[in-house]
């Protein structure tokens, strides 16, 4: 199958934790360790988050006296790429993966006029209590908002509209490249009145990317990989329990945190709408298991939706095992 599996800033940073490179660098491996499976059995793209990173290097800019001007966001975006991307494509190798991988700074088109920039909502860098948090937006011009029991900055998140590298990594993935990109999101772009490229002011989420590239990679399943199990029903009470398999109907129902699982499961509802395939929620060490979906929860259609049929017709049929028996199954409705 053709698969794209999101990984969160948090599963490669956990809370609470030093940003340190070694640090860092130990999650990656023991990602690596849970995608290598994955990459070994089926046509694999790597999304990662980048949060807790990009949060680090801006305070670190922001602090920096030899600076006029604290760096962008959408430099720092690019800047993790490069640096998750290093690390994630060296451990796969490290852990047995023999077919090429290759890690792409990923430019990522968004609206100029989309009201996210009015209205700051990605979580970046660490959780802070509250009068510390308040104390460095008035210091360095920081929006701050409320993260479960900490105080985080939050930045524009503007919608992701177009991938500027989505035909190189098409290519990429017809000759059986592990691709790595779209990290953090990937860097936000405009298109001036030229047509030119230029960096933006913003950070774009990643799951909401990961959705859009599997969209049009016409993959197979849309993976979300975070640092939880699954998907909880009253998460964070005394009453939670873990929710296996939900679908369309159920998630127009439910109410999740804008912040953390709010756009996972945004993202898993376009992906299931536009393609009739399954995604899946869960923890990044059980990757194979949530695939699977022995572990985890995943998000299917439901038995009375249709599937976009116009996806479906322009899907390559047969080269997963699932691709022939989904496009006959959408044939006969």
């Amino acid at each position: 199958m053709r698969i794209v599996a999101a990984i969160g800033g948090n599963a490669l940073l956990r809370r609470g934790e030093k940003p340190d490179a070694g640090i860092q660098l130990d999650h990656v491996r023991v990602a690596a360790q849970a995608l290598a499976p994955l990459a070994a059995h089926h046509e694999l793209i790597i999304c990662h988050g980048n949060g807790p990173q990009v949060g680090m290097l801006s305070l670190e800019s922001e602090n920096d006296p030899a600076l006029t001007r604290p760096y962008p966001l959408d430099l720092l975006g690019a800047q993790t790429q490069g640096m998750i991307g290093y690390w994630l494509a060296q451990s796969l190798r490290n852990a047995g993966v023999t077919k090429p991988i290759l890690s792409i700074v990923t430019q990522t088109v968004v609206d100029p006029a989309d009201p996210a920039f009015a209205a700051p909502s990605k979580f970046v860098g660490p959780g802070y209590d509250q009068a510390d948090a308040q104390q460095l937006a008035a210091l360095h011009g920081w929006t701050v908002a409320a993260d479960g029991d900490r105080w985080r900055r939050v930045v524009p998140s503007p919608a992701p509209q177009r991938i500027v590298e989505q035909d190189s990594i098409l290519r990429l993935l017809d000759h059986r490249t592990v691709v790595i990109c779209g990290g953090g999101g990937g860097a936000p772009v405009v298109k001036d009145s030229k047509g030119l490229l230029r960096g933006v002011e913003a950070v774009v989420d990643k799951d909401a990317t990961s959705a859009l590239l599997a969209i049009a990679v016409h993959a197979d399943r849309l993976l979300v990989l975070t640092d939880v199990p699954a998907v909880m029903e009253h998460f964070g009470t005394p009453r939670a329990v873990p929710l296996s398999r939900l679908d369309l109907d159920d998630l127009t129902h439910l109410r999740f945190p804008a912040g953390s699982m709010g756009p996972k499961i945004a993202a898993c509802h376009r992906f299931v709408a536009a393609t009739g395939q399954p995604a899946a929620i869960g923890a990044l060490a059980d990757a194979v298991s949530v695939l699977d979906g022995t572990a985890g929860t995943t998000v299917t259609v439901g038995p009375e939706r249709d599937t976009d049929v116009e996806y479906a017709a322009g899907r390559p049929a047969g080269r997963g095992s699932l691709g022939g028996a989904w496009a006959r199954k959408v044939s006969e409705r």
